[in-house]
């Protein structure tokens, strides 16, 4: 097998392209259309999909890379784009471990189909583990969802949605649904993000209204609550990694813009650049210190997704610990970028300002800070008593 190669899937001149257009799209608060038109061409949408399905048949761990890559040059766009990804990358768990049910969502990325995510929820610190929308089912055995989603990225854009809702009146009940729904009347997209970063993704509040999932589109039903079925673990492995990775290709974009301003910046009380500076020379060292770490962690829990690593109630520790460290890491390290580059970097039209307001989202995703922490502990010390 040939050596992965990055610039094949994500080639220097689109990166450059995507680049070039993300500070207008940041400054609009604007969706970056043409961003998706390209990465769509280039097969990006299927990367995860097999080639039997029409895809490119990378791993995780090669998504990973590419979603650092990505990354780098528009934040915005690699973490609208993620969340695609989560639902081919959950495809591709199932389809590894021999899971039936979401073939549909392989075929629909490799024929154009933008899969957007459905499961974030006002107030809904359970996540995966519960849902204030109602599932009601159906005489033909699909669903009509009524709830709204937040934080629903790719809003203006996506053709299919994958989303949970809570099953109250069948006669096992209550039951956690996971299914699918398509752009209907039934379903409102509000055009309310305006915020501080990340302002590409256009993650727009969803409300359903009795929005139909077919019954082939219906993935699971489960217990509600912490549950070891396959579209937990795929969902929560996959968006977990490739956030890591998002914010890990911002914290690289904000290193090399160090790096640059450290080297073109000249001090007029030696005559050196400031990279000669021991100081500037030591912050720098820093960040590269902080941000090397990062790469291989990635890459080896991608790895493990992939190969089915069998490491039990652990992986809920591994895998949000790699999400915190890179978002607490890629904070860091544009923050320490910023005042590497001077006063510059402080106004709006500076690279660095941006990535300043993009890194901020990270603390948002889950696992926040909190669940990350609570759930170290109680790997390490058991759950609290009482």
């Amino acid at each position: 097998m040939s050596a992965f190669d990055p610039t094949h899937h994500l080639p220097d001149d689109l990166l450059e392209r995507i680049r070039e257009r993300a500070a207008v799209h940041d400054q609009e608060n604007t969706f970056p259309q043409q961003d998706l038109d390209e990465l769509r061409d280039a097969g990006y949408l299927s990367i995860l999909v097999p080639r039997e399905r029409g895809g490119a048949g990378l791993g995780l761990a090669e998504a990973a890379v590419l979603q650092q890559r990505l990354a780098s040059a528009a934040p915005a766009t690699a973490l609208a784009i993620n969340m695609h990804l989560v639902w081919t990358g959950v495809a591709k768990v199932f389809s590894d471990r021999g899971v039936p049910g979401l073939e549909f969502v392989q075929e629909g990325a490799a024929a154009g189909d933008v899969f957007a995510f459905g499961i974030s929820e006002g107030g809904n610190d359970l996540v995966l583990f519960g849902s204030d929308t109602d599932a009601l089912p159906q005489s033909d055995g699909g669903y009509a969802f009524t709830g709204t989603k937040i934080f629903t990225s790719l809003a203006p854009v996506w053709t299919k949605l994958g989303l949970h809702g809570l099953d109250t009146t069948s006669a096992d009940a209550p039951k956690l649904v996971f299914a699918f729904v398509g752009r209907t009347d039934a379903v409102v997209t509000s055009d309310d993000w305006d915020t501080l970063g990340m302002r590409g993704t256009q993650s727009r509040t969803t409300r359903l209204n009795g929005a139909v999932a077919a019954p082939e589109h219906v993935v699971r039903r489960i217990d509600p609550g912490p549950n070891p079925d396959p579209i937990v673990f795929g969902i929560f492995s996959v968006f977990e990694i490739l956030l890591a990775s998002v914010y890990t290709g911002i914290a690289r974009r904000g290193l090399d813009l160090a790096v640059g301003a450290a080297k073109g910046r000249r001090s007029k009380k030696t005559g050196t650049t400031y990279s000669q500076d021991p100081d500037i020379r030591w912050r720098i060292a820093d960040m590269a210190l902080a941000y090397d770490a990062l790469p291989p962690q990635i890459a080896a829990l991608a790895a493990d997704v992939d190969e089915r690593a069998d490491h039990g109630a652990r992986w809920f520790t591994l895998l949000s610990g790699l999400k915190h460290r890179a978002v607490v890491m890629a904070k860091q390290v544009v923050d320490d970028a910023m005042l590497v580059a001077g006063g510059g970097s402080y106004f709006s039209s500076n690279e660095l300002s941006r990535l300043y307001r993009d890194v901020l989202a990270g603390m948002f995703h889950p696992s926040d800070p909190e669940s990350a922490h609570a759930t170290a502990a109680s790997a390490w010390l058991g759950p609290v008593e009482g």
